[in-house]
């Protein structure tokens, strides 16, 4: 499993605007693809679909941009991935009929794999992707006498 560069970037992007939550002030897509090196025309794309599914939201107007849609301790890494890839497992159906039992056993093993990388991308907020990027700026601070 991989992380794919879609969703990279708008956790990258998402970062941001989590890191400029408590000001509330909408960003527009320019500052945030200059602050995360994203190209402007994709990350446009990104946060439509991010918007849809109700991770950010926008505002009009000449101060407008786009803003969490909801704190930051209560987006998983898991909803913003889902929300762009689609990675929510369900149950399949029991077709063991067509099946053969090597399929069946491979099937098996590959959902429990998703379940487990799921569990952990639930786990995962974005104020914990902040505190832990803060945490190793802090560690890369060096100071000089």
């Amino acid at each position: 499993m991989e992380l794919s560069c879609k969703s990279q970037y708008a956790i990258l992007a998402l970062l941001e605007m989590a890191t400029h939550y408590d000001s509330g002030e909408p960003m527009q897509i320019r500052q945030i693809a200059a602050q995360q090196d994203i190209p402007d025309r994709y990350l446009e794309q990104l946060l439509a679909t991010l918007r849809r599914g109700g991770i950010v939201k926008s505002q009009r107007g000449s101060k407008g941009g786009y803003l969490l849609a909801r704190e930051p301790w209560k987006i998983s890494v898991f909803e913003i991935s889902e929300c762009l890839e689609g990675l929510d497992i369900k149950p399949g159906e029991d077709d063991t009929n067509s099946k053969s039992v090597d399929s069946s056993i491979v099937d098996e093993i590959w959902q429990e794999a998703r379940q487990a990388a799921n569990a952990v991308l639930q786990k995962h907020s974005l104020q914990d992707l902040c505190e832990k990027r803060d945490s190793r700026r802090q560690l890369n601070i060096m100071y000089y006498i």
